[in-house]
């Protein structure tokens, strides 16, 4: 079966619900799943486990799904195998990554996105969705054993790309300095997804959707905006 994910820079927009913004679209992609189980090892904010999948379940409750916690399963691998469904949410990368290095459901995940079980990532679960996570804003808090990721992409995600603001006095480096500085280093294509877009994979397409461009950055070349509807092909 082609793949089918859904692949978000943000869970939340500005005055928005949770997942409010992508509930339409979410319809569509899980239509054939009545159960989603969700990763919640992210932990934004540093919350439990339980209560972000609280906060995820409220959200799919308005499109009739139920969601199940990764981390109520004694087998998270078998839970995976079984899944009609996944979803990943946002928060720290580093602590995502070093979770599913250390449950060891990281191959499994990859293989069921291949096989064409729908998947959303938000944020963090966007990042890892990417070759590697190296292009994530967050702070190395815990430390992973690879960044490798999964690589259902053939680039890496920037998610809440921002773009230097006006007459600004902050003298730290921009999002686009990051990048490059990334680039340095290695040759993967980064896609900055600002606020409110998503890339729409299926199989192979992989469009972007939702209002803002995107900026993409490939290594050697100038950056880039690209239009909703675009097509990356890498």
């Amino acid at each position: 079966m082609p793949k089918k994910l859904i692949i978000a820079s943000t869970s939340t927009i500005h005055g928005s619900g949770y997942l409010e913004y992508l509930l339409p679209a979410l319809k569509i992609l899980y239509e054939t799943a009545s159960t989603i189980i969700f990763i919640p090892y992210a932990r934004p904010g540093g919350i439990s486990h339980d209560q972000y999948t609280e906060i995820a379940a409220k959200a799919f409750h308005k499109i009739g799904k139920t969601i199940i916690g990764l981390h109520t399963f004694k087998n998270p691998i078998e839970a995976i195998e079984n899944a009609e469904g996944i979803f990943t949410g946002g928060g720290n990368t580093f602590v995502l990554v070093h979770q599913l290095y250390k449950t060891e459901v990281l191959p499994t995940l990859r293989k069921k996105i291949f096989e064409g079980t729908p998947y959303l990532g938000t944020s963090a679960g966007s990042n890892i969705c990417g070759l590697t996570m190296q292009t994530t804003n967050d702070m190395p808090i815990v430390y992973p054993p690879s960044f490798k990721t999964l690589g259902v992409i053939p680039f890496n995600i920037n998610p809440h790309y921002l773009d230097p603001i006006t007459g600004s006095t902050h003298m730290g480096e921009t999002r686009e300095m990051r990048i490059k500085e990334f680039h340095a280093y290695n040759q993967i294509p980064v896609v900055g997804l600002r606020e409110g877009s998503w890339l729409d994979v299926q199989d192979k397409t992989i469009t972007l959707k939702g209002a803002p461009t995107a900026r993409v950055f490939e290594k050697d070349k100038n950056p880039y905006e690209i239009e909703e509807g675009s097509v990356l092909d890498f």
